[in-house]
């Protein structure tokens, strides 16, 4: 299914976690886009984010807003929360007993001492790297479009993929929403209330994003 021009992948979870698993035992290359609303938005306008997220190996619907506009156009859509799937992977990496490398910003909401402590607790077994050419998982948190132009350049082999805000569900400075809102999409609500000052960028997802989405669907 495509948004705006971005191809979204329509493979059930259980799909998607098989060619990841399939892709880390190969060593090939996958970079995956975890898309939700304000990612499309912002390629609508973003020529370059556009054609960075068209190269992607895979994008995957993270946002209840996608998930409405393919029903809407007849299509089944599997939403996967990117934090949802960075644990899988990170799971996947710990069983395999693959390296990871975490590229991570150094004044984000938590630090990275607390993201690597946090991750050794939950994945005692996990092997971090600090040379992210030998890693086969690379981890950004420096949020789009940055992080993506950033594992669009760094290339290599294995899984890349940018998690935005999610090592700070894990380290515990942003509390998830509850399963039972996520479940009806209302995980934007929730960010609201925790962080007013993400009030343009909800509207953006919630208002203008479902707006320009059916107003293209209808001129197709």
């Amino acid at each position: 299914m495509e948004i705006f021009g971005i191809p979204i992948d329509a493979s059930p979870k259980r799909e998607i976690l098989g060619s990841i698993s399939a892709a880390l035992d190969a060593g090939n290359a996958c970079r995956i886009a975890t898309v939700n609303p304000e990612y499309l938005l912002e390629a609508r306008k973003n020529e370059r984010f556009r054609k960075n997220l068209a190269k992607a190996d895979l994008l995957v619907a993270d946002g209840f807003g996608i998930q409405l506009m393919a029903f809407l156009r007849g299509c089944r859509l599997a939403r996967i929360p990117g934090a949802d799937l960075m644990l899988d992977i990170l799971k996947m990496a710990e069983g395999k007993n693959l390296p990871v490398f975490l590229a991570l910003k150094e004044d984000g909401l938590s630090s990275p001492e607390e993201i690597r402590n946090s991750l050794e607790k939950i994945y005692p077994h996990l092997l971090i790297s600090q040379d992210i050419s030998a890693a086969s998982v690379v981890l950004c948190n420096f949020g789009a479009p940055d992080q993506e132009f950033f594992l669009e350049s760094a290339g290599g082999n294995g899984i890349r993929m940018g998690v935005g805000g999610a090592f700070d569900y894990l380290t515990g400075r942003l509390p998830r929403a509850p399963r039972w809102m996520r479940s009806i999409g209302l995980e934007w609500f929730w960010r609201l209330f925790l962080q007013p000052k993400r009030i343009k960028r909800i509207w953006n997802a919630v208002i203008v994003f479902p707006i320009l989405a059916i107003s293209d669907t209808i001129r197709k």
